[in-house]
Formats: structure tokens, sequence, C-alpha cells
């Protein structure tokens, strides 16, 4: 039985950039609904109902949708689906970010001098609009129920640290950080909290060759498993949580506080 501050029983989670089976959406996913809750995921394509059987499979009330969350029409859509389907709405993990799969060879990087307009924009949607849109649509369901959880998945890179030649990626991840802490500011006497996890090299199905160099380099000496940001994540959504707000809790294996590399 799982304590009363660790439990989401009868709780609706909807997490957002869920499609992969080895990222980090998928992750929390799955432990948000291990600890009770009923979950709606979403992807940008249709491998989401692949995601959704496998939390079936573990005997988790789940549902799943797919669609582009920079248009506000289908997250409006979402929103109420998943209120429909689920009969209310408690915990929104943002996740969703990084580069869709559903826009192969849209690329964000490049020095500033030579960073297209439609390129800064289009990071900027990706990675801060839909948690903006969502969120949005989301608190009005919180404030119904004077309890929400809004849990931002953010990254190092922005709010703390910055790689070469990335500027859209950090400045949408470091607007992420400060719309967690607006949105704290506004909800905290409804019993809406926002957070954002930070994570540092992620052992994921799309990690480069490169990133898993980099993991080593830490100090831990590796990177994280989905599963150890998602532990950060499924905690914030918890009745135990409920004092603990425009935070973020960076999961980087100690990467951002170390002055030397091996």
């Amino acid at each position: 039985m799982t304590p009363a501050l660790f439990s989401l029983d009868e709780r609706v989670a909807l997490v957002t950039g869920a499609g992969s089976p080895s990222g980090i959406g998928f992750a929390c996913a799955r432990l948000i609904g291990e600890l009770g809750a009923s979950v709606m995921v979403t992807s940008t394509t249709n491998r989401i109902h692949d995601r959704v059987a496998e939390l079936q499979q573990l005997g988790i009330d789940a549902g799943g949708s797919f669609g582009d969350l920079t248009d506000e029409g289908y997250v409006d859509t979402l929103i109420a689906e998943a209120v429909e389907s689920f009969g209310r709405l408690d915990i929104l993990v943002n996740n969703a970010g990084m580069t869709s799969v559903s826009l192969p060879g849209e690329a964000e990087a490049g020095e500033l001098a030579n960073l297209p307009t439609e390129v800064w924009r289009a990071s900027l949607r990706r990675n801060l609009d839909t948690a903006f849109l969502v969120s949005r649509a989301a608190v009005p369901h919180m404030l119904e129920n004077e309890w929400g959880r809004i849990i931002n998945v953010s990254s190092v890179t922005g709010p703390i640290m910055a790689m070469r030649a990335d500027p859209a990626y950090a400045a949408s991840k470091a607007g992420l950080e400060g719309l967690t802490r607006s949105i704290a500011v506004d909800y905290a006497r409804h019993g809406i909290t926002a957070n954002a996890v930070a994570p540092g090299w992620i052992a994921t199905g799309s990690q480069t060759k490169d990133e898993v160099v980099q993991g080593l380099a830490t100090p831990m000496g590796r990177s994280a498993t989905p599963d150890e940001v998602a532990a950060a994540v499924a905690w914030l959504a918890t009745p135990g949580a409920a004092y603990t707000t425009g935070q973020s809790i960076v999961v980087d294996g100690g990467n951002s506080i170390s002055e030397e590399r091996s």
C-alpha cells in the first residue's frame, strides 16, 4: 500500500511528449500511474497508442492522443478529451520539446550570428509555447478542485549551463523555468504548485554517441536513466510535495557543480 503522502489514487495526470518507449515522458507516465493515477499521454505521432497499451498491461488506467501541441485548437481538444475520459485533471507534466519525430530534419542548433529567425521561433514554439498553451488550458480544471501539480521538464541547458551553438534551445528552456515560477506565484493559494525538473545527460533511445561520452565525464561517471528523472517528477506530483513550488530540481549527477572534468 502506497503511503498517503506518495499516493496518487483518484488523481488524473496528463503527460506530454510520451511517445518514445525509452524517453523521459513515458517513464514519468509509468511511475505516476504506478502511484495510482489515471494517465493521459500524448505525442506527435500515433505511436502513442503503443505506449497506452503498455501502460494498460501494467494495470494503469490510461488513454492517449496525438497531435501538434503548438496548435491551440488541438490543445483545447486534448484537455477536453482528458477531462471527459477521466472526469478531472490534477497533474500536468509538460515534457514535450526537443525535436519532434514528426518533423525530421528540423534542426534548432547554430551560432547566434547564423541562426535563422524561423529556427529560433520554431524552438521557442516547441519547447516553450507548448508548455504555456497546455498549462493555460489545464489550470482552470485544477482551480475547480483547488488542487493541482504542474511539472515542467526543462534542462540544465539554459537555466544553469549552456552548450555551444545552441542559443534557441537554451533560451526556450530558461524561459520555461521563468514560466514555472510565474505560475507558482499566481496559483499557490489555490493549492496548485508549479515546479521544474532539469535533466542533464540522460540515456534515452535518442542519446547521441557524444552525449554518452559527456555523461561519462560527470561526477557520477554515467548518464541518468529516464526513471531517475521520472522519480523527481513523480514526487513533485504527490501530496507530499504540497509546500514545494517555484523550484527547479536538477538531475545531472553533479555535472553542473563540478569545476573539473576528467
